[in-house]
């Protein structure tokens, strides 16, 4: 008398592939959808741009007006106007510099709260983002007496600590969770092999956090190029960034709608160059330690 072997009953609870294939493809259909409809509005900014005034004042908007780039010449000084490469200037020193100073200031802290952890680091993490709860206008009044008190008004530098100072907090955050992705055995091997500190930093953090360090790069590059208030408040003509050169296109005499999205595009090419640049590891940054 044999006996005969059981096999376990087996059930496919997976959905068939071709329901798999239609969520797939519904998904994919709504990415779409949602990706047009944020992409509508720039696609609208650039098409008026190459309007006339008048074609651009139009309601409902006339898609089939005749092209041309007088808002670009406007807007770059042909018509008799103030320059706008000073402003640009200003607003790359400001974002570039105070995006290098927040790095240099946040990967030694970050390194401090992931892979040499301090006591109650959860802790530290919510101060820091307790800072960017106070409202910016509420802090405008003594940064202006500061500044007024020790000549700095009107100072391309004062506007750097200050975007450093405000982007700080939030690069600490994010860049703590991508640092303690960082094998710990690496930076033992590299400090048995007497790497100090900065070279262990600079060396062996650095390059496999370099996803993580372009994130918050570009994120704070982006918070420093499109900061008004401040800016507005603080300087003049010597250290006026681009955001507050674009507000001076809205006067008493009415609202340029050509030049000010010709203005508006060109001011916005920087910021969606870098985020170009950057895709790949804007990507994988963002989605480290997303999943534990």
């Amino acid at each position: 008398m044999t006996a005969t072997a059981v096999r376990p009953v087996v059930t496919d609870t997976e959905p068939p592939a071709r329901t798999r294939r239609r969520a797939g493809a519904g998904l994919g259909l709504v990415a779409w959808l949602v990706g047009i409809v944020f992409f509508l509005p720039i696609a609208w900014m650039a098409l008026t741009s190459f309007h006339s005034e008048a074609d651009a004042a139009t309601n409902p908007p006339s898609f089939a007006a005749s092209l041309t780039l007088d808002g670009y010449r406007e807007f770059f000084g042909a018509g008799g106007g103030a320059s706008p490469w000073p402003a640009l200037i200003n607003s790359a020193v400001a974002s570039i510099a105070s995006t290098l100073f927040v790095l240099v200031l946040a990967l030694p802290a970050a390194y401090a709260l992931s892979i040499r952890p301090v006591k109650k680091w959860t802790d530290v993490l919510f101060f820091f983002l307790s800072t960017k709860m106070l409202p910016v206008v509420a802090g405008l009044l003594p940064i202006y007496l500061f500044a007024k008190n020790t000549d700095m008004l009107d100072n391309i530098w004062l506007l750097v600590i200050l975007y450093t100072s405000m982007n700080l907090p939030i690069a600490v955050w994010m860049m703590q969770s991508f640092l303690a992705e960082v094998p710990v055995a690496i930076i033992e091997a590299a400090r048995v092999d007497g790497a100090k500190l900065p070279t262990i930093l600079v060396r062996v953090v650095a390059p496999i956090a370099l996803p993580g360090i372009a994130a918050t790069s570009l994120i704070c590059f982006i918070f420093s190029w499109n900061e008004l208030l401040f800016a507005r408040v603080l300087t003049g003509v010597v250290a006026e960034t681009a955001p507050v050169f674009l507000t001076g296109f809205i006067t008493s005499q009415g609202l340029f709608l050509a030049k000010v999205c010709a203005a508006s595009l060109v001011i916005s090419l920087p910021v969606l160059a870098a985020g170009f640049a950057a895709q790949d590891k804007l990507v994988q940054g963002l989605s480290l330690g997303a999943v534990k």
